[in-house]
């Protein structure tokens, strides 16, 4: 069966120098016409001035600008962004911009303040200890952002506190159209911003579509392009063991990985994830431990506390007993709302209390703050525009 040829935006530049060579033109026109769609996000061929005019006739035929639409576009008031994206078959899937917060935590009544990750999304990407050879950006004065991006039109896992699982999957997205929503966001940074962070933590399960994640995260991080540092990409997953190991392998444990883990034993995990009955936490726990991690880099614990469901102390013990040995750092999730369901976050005390049983057991430990939740941008809210509810967001 002859291979689909691969889409325009997912072509790396190797990929783009048989194209042009077939159009007359030569190997150095493939990177420069690279770093027009990727390092910025230039999608009209008449703007591609260096590169040749035969050549831009013919990229009008491949209607690059017409990849993709946004269509709808919200800003919340602490000025994250969630955009719509509307893709060649009609298909729509949500990216949020999320900016780096500064002083946010004067605010906060201490010791609650001291408590707090600075970063909502970003703190799976970018709160580890900096490389040592990462240079020093001191009169760097742009606001860092990090962006979430979706995988996949919907999402097969049915975990009960997310919306975007809620009405199944209905499609696969490419690698053209994982990128594409970073090229989108690229231009809708304000102008004192610049994107630091993508956190692969959007609508879908990434490594559900392992092919396309790939290839995305290979052209995020080409020089030509975004050129985006592997340990300024966190790729986030409910457990799917042969991808974790794959995605160690093919990229040696530079890509930062993040776990949605949710409970601490397996009862409670199945109920609130069915992922578990497949990969039950004594496999997906052996899967961690053979990660290979990076110097100073740690595999990031997603948990978000359902009231009622996970949330009791028991479980905390659980938890410091389960990732013992592991070089993890926790972010504790209060469930943010979502439409279709009842359940709901602990209160705040009980979030703290089962923060300082996994704080006193020696873990680092952040409290995810909402970012952008009033435009039902935050962690678990991104949906499929328009879906009926396919799983019962309600397991007891």
């Amino acid at each position: 069966m002859p291979t689909a040829p691969t889409a325009p935006l997912a072509r790396t530049p190797d990929e783009w120098t048989d194209v042009v060579r077939s159009w007359g033109g030569r190997p150095f026109h493939a990177r420069q016409l690279f770093r027009w769609l990727h390092a910025r996000g230039v999608l009209k061929p008449d703007q591609m001035t260096d590169l040749p005019r035969e050549l831009r006739t013919n990229l009008l035929g491949l209607e690059l600008d017409r990849a993709f639409k946004v269509v709808g576009a919200v800003r919340s008031a602490d000025d994250t962004r969630k955009l719509l994206l509307r893709l060649n078959d009609g298909a729509t899937v949500e990216t949020v911009l999320i900016p780096g917060v500064t002083g946010g935590r004067r605010d906060l009544p201490s010791p609650v303040a001291a408590l707090l990750e600075l970063d909502a999304d970003a703190a799976a990407a970018d709160g580890d200890e900096e490389e040592e050879d990462t240079p020093v950006e001191g009169n760097d004065a742009s606001v860092r952002v990090t962006q979430c991006v979706s995988t996949q039109v919907g999402c097969a896992m049915g975990c009960v506190f997310c919306a975007s699982g809620v009405a199944g999957l209905k499609r696969q997205l490419g690698a053209d159209e994982i990128v594409a929503q970073v090229i989108a966001g690229g231009a809708h940074l304000d102008a004192a911003e610049r994107l630091s962070n993508v956190v692969y933590m959007g609508m879908g399960e990434p490594l559900h579509n392992y092919d396309a994640t790939a290839r995305a995260l290979r052209l995020l991080m080409h020089p030509d392009g975004a050129a985006l540092s592997a340990r300024r990409i966190t790729v986030s997953t409910s457990g799917l063991v042969p991808e974790i190991e794959r995605l160690g392998a093919d990229f040696g444990g530079n890509v930062g990985l993040a776990v949605s883990l949710h409970a601490a034993d397996d009862e409670t995990r199945s109920r609130l994830m069915p992922i578990n009955k497949k990969y039950p936490l004594p496999v997906l726990m052996g899967a961690l431990r053979d990660y290979p991690l990076r110097r100073r880099r740690r595999i990031t614990i997603e948990y978000t506390l359902v009231a009622g469901r996970n949330d009791d102390l028991a479980q905390a013990k659980k938890l410091c007993k389960l990732l013992r040995g592991l070089a993890v750092k926790v972010n504790l999730i209060p469930m943010n709302p979502i439409g279709s369901g009842t359940l709901g976050p602990p209160p705040q005390e009980r979030v703290l209390e089962f923060q300082r049983v996994l704080c006193d057991a020696g873990y680092s430990c952040f409290i995810r703050r909402r970012r952008g939740d009033d435009v039902s941008a935050a962690c678990g809210q991104l949906a499929l525009l328009g879906a009926k509810p396919k799983v019962r967001v309600d397991r007891s």
